[in-house]
C-alpha cells in the first residue's frame, strides 16, 4: 500500500513524527472523552444530582473538542508540506521530461505523460494527505485504547486483540483484489488518454481519409473498457466497505454481549463496562477510516509510482564535455558512422549515419513515415544517446553524445505539437527568456504573426492558455513556438520535427511565410515529409528505414535518379507552397 520511496521524500520524516505525536495525544483524548461520558451517564443512571455531572460533561466536551481540533491541526500541519512537495515534484517531473526528451514521451505515450504531469500529481497530493495520517491513526490509536480496556477488563481486551488481525487479514485479501482492479483501471486510464490524444492529433487526416467514424467507435470502445474497469473497482470497494462495517459492528455487539453477561453475574461494575463499550467502536474506527480511504488512494499510489519511476530514470552522463559553444560561420557538426538502438530493440533504429554540416546551413531531413527522421532529430537534439561514444564531433571535438548542456542551451526544439504551459501567453512566449520585457515579447509575437490574434483577446498577453484554459489551435501553438525562437536570438541551432505535419494547407502557407525569416543566420535541421520545404534548404539528408541513403544539395540530388528523386515522385507537392 505504501511505496517505500515515499519515506525518501525530503522533509517527510519530521512531519511523520509530528503526526505520530498528535495522533498519540488524540488517542488519549478519545480515552478521556469516553471515560468522562461514561461517568456522566452512570451518574444520571444512579439518579445523582445534576451538579455531579457538570465536571465529567465539561471534561467530555473538552476531550471531544481537543480530539477534533487535533484532526484539524494534523491537516493544517501536513497540507502545506504536501502542497509544496507535490509542486516541487511537478517541477522536477517537467525538468526530467525536458532532459530525457521526446523519447520518453514516445515510450510512455503523450496522453499518459500529460495525465501523469497534471492529474497524476493531483492524485499524489491526495494520496500523501490521506495515507500518512491514516496509517499513523491505525498504528497508534487502537493500541492506546486496547491498553486502557485491558486495564479495565482483560477478557474483552483479549477478544479485541484476537479479532483485530482477522479483520486486517480480511482487508488485505480484499485490498489485493482492489489493487489488481485499480491497476487495470489506471492502465485503462492511460490507454484512454493516449488513444484520445493520438486520435485528436490525427483528426484532420482521419477526416480526409474518411476514417473519422471508425476511430470514433475506437474511442468509444476504449472508454467503455475504462468504464467497466472503473465499475469493477467500485464493486470491490463497496463490497469490502460493507463487509468491514459488518464485521466491526458484529465485534462490538459481541463485546456488548460479554459485558452484559458479566454485569448480570456481578463480575463487572457499570462504569467500567460502559467505558469499554464506549471505546469499542473507536477501537475499530481507524481501520474503518483507512479502509474507506484505501480505494481513494490506490490511483494516487499508482500515480506516485509512475512519477517516481520517471524521476529515477537515469540521465545521460558526460553532459559537460563541451565547455563552451558559439555557433558561427566556421562551426561544424559531424556524425561519423553513428548508430542508435532503442532499449529492448532487436536491431538499430538508426544505422551508420554519417554527415558533415558547416556554419549556418539549412539541412532538410526527408523520408517516408517511419524512416527515422524524428529519431535523427532527437539524436541531434541530445534527447537520445548513440550506441557508441566519440562518433559525434563539434568543431573538431569528439563527444560521447549531443546531450551536452551547452549544446542544448544553444538549441531551440520545435516539435509537431509544442507544449503550452498553464500560464499567461506572456509566460509561454518568454520560455527561453524569462526576463524579457513586454516590448521585446510583442516584437517577437509580431514576427511570428501573433499580433492580430493577441489584439482580439481582451486580456492580451495576460490571457491564460494551455492545460484547459483558452483553446489554442495547432497553427497558433506553432506561432507561439516561433515567437519563443524569435525572442531568443542567441540560440543559433534550430531543430524542427515536422512542425506543420498536422496543419492544413492554408494554415501551413501562412505559417511558412512567417517562419522563413527565422531560418536566416542559424543552423537548421528540418525534418519533414512536406517536400516544398526542400526549396528553402541548402542540404538534404534522405532517410529510409533508419539509414541515410542519400545526401547533398537539392540541385545535386535532382540530377540523378536516386532515392531523393523517387521520394519526390511518390510524395509530390514539391512546389505546392512556393
Amino acid at each position: 500500500m505504501i511505496d517505500k520511496r515515499l519515506f525518501k521524500i525530503p522533509g517527510i520524516t519530521p512531519r511523520i513524527i509530528m503526526i505520530a505525536i498528535l495522533t498519540l495525544i488524540q488517542a488519549v483524548m478519545i480515552v478521556i472523552q469516553a471515560r468522562a461520558l461514561s461517568i456522566a451517564v452512570v451518574q444520571l443512571w444512579e439518579l445523582k444530582p445534576l451538579a455531579t455531572i457538570v465536571t465529567p460533561t465539561a471534561v467530555f466536551a473538552l476531550g471531544f473538542l481537543c480530539r477534533h481540533l487535533i484532526t484539524v491541526a494534523q491537516n493544517r500541519t501536513f497540507y502545506p508540506f504536501v502542497e509544496k512537495t507535490t509542486g516541487e515534484m511537478r517541477e522536477q517531473l517537467m525538468t526530467k521530461l525536458f532532459r530525457l526528451g521526446p523519447s520518453l514521451v514516445e515510450k510512455n505515450g503523450t496522453g499518459n505523460t500529460v495525465t501523469m504531469a497534471l492529474e497524476g500529481i493531483d492524485k499524489v497530493q491526495t494520496y500523501l494527505m490521506l495515507i500518512i495520517i491514516k496509517i499513523m491513526d491505525m498504528g497508534i490509536t487502537p493500541w492506546v485504547i486496547l491498553l486502557y480496556i485491558a486495564f479495565l477488563q482483560w477478557k474483552e481486551a483479549a477478544f479485541l486483540l484476537i479479532i483485530y488481525p482477522v479483520i486486517i487479514l480480511f482487508m488485505i485479501i480484499l485490498g489485493l483484489a482492489a489493487q489488481s482492479k485499480a491497476d487495470r483501471q489506471y492502465a485503462g486510464y492511460q490507454r484512454l488518454s493516449n488513444n484520445f490524444v493520438d486520435t485528436l492529433r490525427g483528426l484532420g487526416t482521419l477526416k480526409q481519409l474518411g476514417l473519422s467514424k471508425r476511430y470514433a467507435n475506437n474511442v468509444y470502445s476504449v472508454s467503455e473498457d475504462y468504464r467497466k474497469e472503473t465499475m469493477a473497482t467500485l464493486r470491490i470497494a463497496m463490497t469490502s466497505t460493507f463487509a468491514l462495517d459488518f464485521f466491526t459492528t458484529l465485534s462490538v455487539a459481541v463485546v456488548a454481549v460479554f459485558l452484559g453477561f458479566d454485569l448480570m453475574d456481578g463480575k463487572i461494575m457499570l462504569l467500567p463496562a460502559l467505558t469499554v463499550l464506549t471505546l469499542a467502536p473507536d477501537y475499530f474506527l481507524p481501520v474503518r477510516n483507512f479502509a474507506n480511504d484505501y480505494h481513494a488512494t490506490l490511483n494516487g499510489k499508482n500515480a506516485l509510482k509512475a512519477v517516481l519511476d520517471v524521476l529515477e530514470t537515469p540521465e545521460t552522463k558526460q553532459r559537460d564535455e563541451l565547455k563552451q559553444l558559439t555557433w558561427h560561420d566556421d562551426s561544424a557538426i559531424k556524425f561519423d558512422d553513428v548508430s542508435l538502438t532503442y532499449e529492448d530493440a532487436n536491431q538499430p533504429t538508426l544505422s551508420h549515419i554519417s554527415f558533415d554540416v558547416h556554419g549556418f546551413q539549412k539541412v532538410g531531413i526527408i523520408g517516408a513515415s517511419g524512416s527515422g527522421k524524428s529519431t535523427l532529430i532527437n539524436l541531434i537534439g541530445g534527447f537520445l544517446t548513440p550506441d557508441e561514444p566519440d562518433h559525434v564531433s563539434l568543431n573538431g571535438q569528439k563527444l560521447a553524445h549531443l546531450s551536452q548542456e551547452v549544446w542544448q542551451h544553444n538549441s531551440i526544439y520545435i516539435p509537431q505539437a509544442p507544449y503550452l504551459f498553464h500560464a499567461t501567453l506572456r509566460d509561454n512566449v518568454r520560455f527561453y527568456q524569462p526576463d524579457a520585457d513586454d516590448a521585446t515579447i510583442k516584437a517577437a509575437c509580431d514576427k511570428a504573426g501573433l499580433s492580430d490574434w493577441i489584439a482580439e483577446m481582451p486580456a492580451g498577453l495576460d490571457t491564460m492558455i494551455g492545460e484547459g484554459s483558452r483553446g489554442v489551435s495547432g497553427g497558433q501553438a506553432q506561432r507561439i513556438a516561433l515567437a519563443r525562437a524569435f525572442l531568443d536570438d542567441s540560440r543559433k541551432i534550430l531543430l524542427f520535427d515536422e512542425p506543420t505535419a498536422h496543419l492544413d494547407i492554408e494554415t501551413e502557407a501562412a505559417l511558412k511565410e512567417d517562419m522563413l525569416p527565422l531560418l536566416d543566420n542559424r543552423l537548421v535541421f528540418f525534418a519533414t515529409h512536406r517536400l516544398h520545404w526542400i526549396n528553402q534548404m541548402d542540404y538534404v539528408l534522405v532517410m529510409d528505414h533508419g539509414k541515410l541513403v542519400e545526401q547533398g544539395t537539392p540541385t545535386e540530388l535532382a540530377k540523378h535518379d536516386g532515392p531523393y528523386t523517387k521520394l519526390r515522385a511518390e510524395m509530390g507537392g514539391l512546389h505546392a507552397l512556393d
